[in-house]
């Protein structure tokens, strides 16, 4: 199996369950709904077929302060055209009114920069845009605006509707596109009080890069949006800074997401180029948990085959995957303990590893370490176990094992019974003992399977 986890957006080429099923089977580890486009009905669908179909996380984008054109139909443009757009639902029109802080000769680029327009004239609350290359404009297609602040609130009133969305239908994740800082985290927290699952922060661009490491310290996960990423930032400086922040993710144990337009040819093709394929591969290479796929599964033709493509150009990468981790100071116990297992591995054959979690916490800072054998994390909290599915090399059971007298035995006789551990397996336990604080898994065991029953048996009758 691929150690490396996919998210897939689903939108009208992946909404029916027989795809989704197909999905599935092909490698399929998240699901995503992005709240760019559709309705409230179709969100609730694709939860539903999602959960008929998979146990698996399901993903909510929140636009937050991405700026995003509102248009009553699509519209072909030409280089030279001049078109209006407003910021009070005009026929096109801005999702933000940040008029007052555009001038004369700012660029407005739309949909990761495909279509590059300057403003030439601004006039009661009308922005006149010169167009500079041919090229397609439609309702929801992202803008960005280079070089420019802009005082966009956090959250929009759609937002907070999607924020009660996710609480009502118990969603893993809410990821808040354009993350400029810790504020930013901190107001989507107060707005989703009582929203049980966790925040993913979307750095796509330079004031997120610029403050990322007082946001990683507010979530959980981060997604790295390389598309408007490219366009805030220059794109020579994407791959360097995508190497730097996935190396931070990893040295914290914080999940880490890779994204956008990382097989789009095959939106329309049932082959992606070779690029595409070092691109993803480089991903994996730099250390990330997870990749998504975008329009390749929402719209395209194929999304299927896109999803197995990515499958495979993991599974070959996989084997050359090293852990890019540094050795710092003491952090907790879990980090002590996740070192140790790491230089075990190293020195005797381990065939799985088996961590007891109530968090998470200490299956995400062994997989840090991408070390070769699986990671089986066994956990009581069913949303926990969801939220695991996006991290590398870790497979996650959902069992209460907090009543069990031994804890360990009770565990491997259940995943024995599963065909997750065999008799003749090396197996490395570990689980928190005699302790009541989060993040203080302090034991360590290493047992043959065989004779890890064989005593439990005796022990038994005992």
């Amino acid at each position: 199996m691929k150690k490396t986890k996919i998210i897939c957006t689903i939108g009208p080429a992946s909404l029916k369950t027989e795809i989704l099923k197909e999905m599935d089977q092909a490698g399929m580890n998240g699901a995503r709904i992005n709240t760019a486009y559709g309705s409230f009905d179709q969100y609730r669908l694709i939860v539903d077929n999602v959960r008929e179909t998979a146990d698996i996380p399901i993903i909510v984008d929140i636009k937050g302060p991405e700026i995003r054109l509102r248009a009553e139909r699509k519209k072909a443009v030409k280089k030279g055209d001049v078109i209006e757009v407003g910021f009070d639902h005009e026929e096109i029109s801005f999702n933000h009114d940040f008029y007052d802080k555009m001038g004369v000769a700012d660029e407005v680029y739309v949909d990761n920069g495909k279509v590059r327009m300057q403003v030439i004239e601004k006039d009661k609350g009308i922005l006149r845009l010169l167009v500079m290359n041919d090229g397609e404009i439609g309702d929801g297609k992202g803008v960005n605006i280079p070089n420019k602040q802009l005082s966009v609130p956090t959250l929009s009133k759609k937002d907070l509707e999607i924020i009660e969305f996710a609480k009502k239908n118990d969603v893993d994740y809410l990821a808040l596109s354009f993350t400029r800082s810790i504020q930013d985290v901190n107001v989507l927290k107060s707005k989703a009080h009582g929203f049980e699952g966790k925040i993913i922060a979307k750095i796509e661009n330079s004031e997120g890069v610029r403050n990322f490491e007082e946001i990683l310290d507010g979530v959980e996960c981060i997604m790295i949006a390389r598309g408007d990423l490219g366009v805030e930032i220059r794109p020579e400086k994407v791959p360097l800074v995508q190497k730097s922040l996935i190396k931070l993710c990893n040295q914290r144990g914080k999940t880490v997401v890779t994204a956008t337009e990382m097989l789009e040819s095959m939106i329309h093709r049932q082959t992606p180029t070779r690029a595409e394929v070092s691109d993803v591969a480089n991903a994996i290479l730099d250390g990330t948990d997870a990749t998504m796929l975008s329009g390749e599964t929402s719209i395209g033709r194929y999304p299927v085959e896109t999803l197995s493509m990515m499958s495979r150009i993991a599974e070959e990468t996989e084997t050359a995957v090293k852990s890019r981790v540094e050795d710092g100071g003491f952090i907790n116990i879990s980090d002590t303990v996740s070192k140790s297992i790491q230089r075990t591995c190293q020195n005797m054959p381990i065939d799985k590893i088996v961590t007891l979690t109530r968090s998470g916490y200490t299956a995400k800072m062994i997989a840090r370490f991408k070390v070769l054998p699986p990671i089986i994390a066994v956990t009581p909290e069913k949303m926990v176990k969801k939220q695991l599915e996006l991290v590398f090399g870790v497979y996650p059971i959902h069992k209460d094992y907090r009543k069990e007298k031994d804890r360990i035995l009770a565990v491997a006789r259940k995943l024995r019974s599963m065909n997750l551990i065999l008799d003749e397996d090396t197996v490395l336990f570990t689980a928190a003992s005699r302790t009541v604080k989060k993040h203080a898994s302090n034991l360590i065991e290493i047992h043959n399977v065989r004779e890890l029953a064989s005593v439990g048996a005796y022990s038994d009758k005992g």
